[in-house]
């Protein structure tokens, strides 16, 4: 089924008011997780630094794939992908700090961006919920 444009104005203002909040803060939190990801390269870390990258930036190009969605499903799965993503970035995070790649105030700095998009997402999803 197609959904008027009208239900994704409503959408877009659940995520922003004068400009699209999630997508700002999912793509800079992309573009911070890539500069970590270089410096973890810089160290000859490869594999959990890669993992992390793929992680983050796929929570940034499904919200964009979201955004650019035709039906109110296909938004929401979208949103859900990357809500998804964002909870194995945690996990990449989490796990870079116990093994001792990154520092305690770079992990927090990290988690709380990660905590952030999780809020956002799951609030997004349970108003799509209460919408159905």
């Amino acid at each position: 089924m197609i959904v008027p444009r009208s239900v994704f104005r409503i959408l877009n203002d659940i995520m922003a008011m004068k400009e699209n909040v999630i997508q700002v803060k999912s793509y800079s939190f992309s573009v911070k997780t890539v500069k970590l990801g270089y410096a973890l390269f810089d160290k000859r870390e490869f594999i959990l630094s890669k993992q992390l990258i793929r992680s983050a930036t796929s929570v940034g190009a499904n919200v964009e794939e979201a955004i650019g969605a035709y039906t109110k499903k296909e938004f929401h799965h979208k949103i859900g992908i990357a809500y998804k993503e964002a909870r194995e970035s945690k996990y990449w995070i989490r796990l870079l700090h116990d093994t001792g790649w990154i520092d305690k105030a770079s992990a927090e700095d990290f988690l709380r961006d990660i905590e952030e998009l999780l809020r956002l997402m799951g609030a997004i999803m349970s108003t799509l919920r209460k919408q159905n």
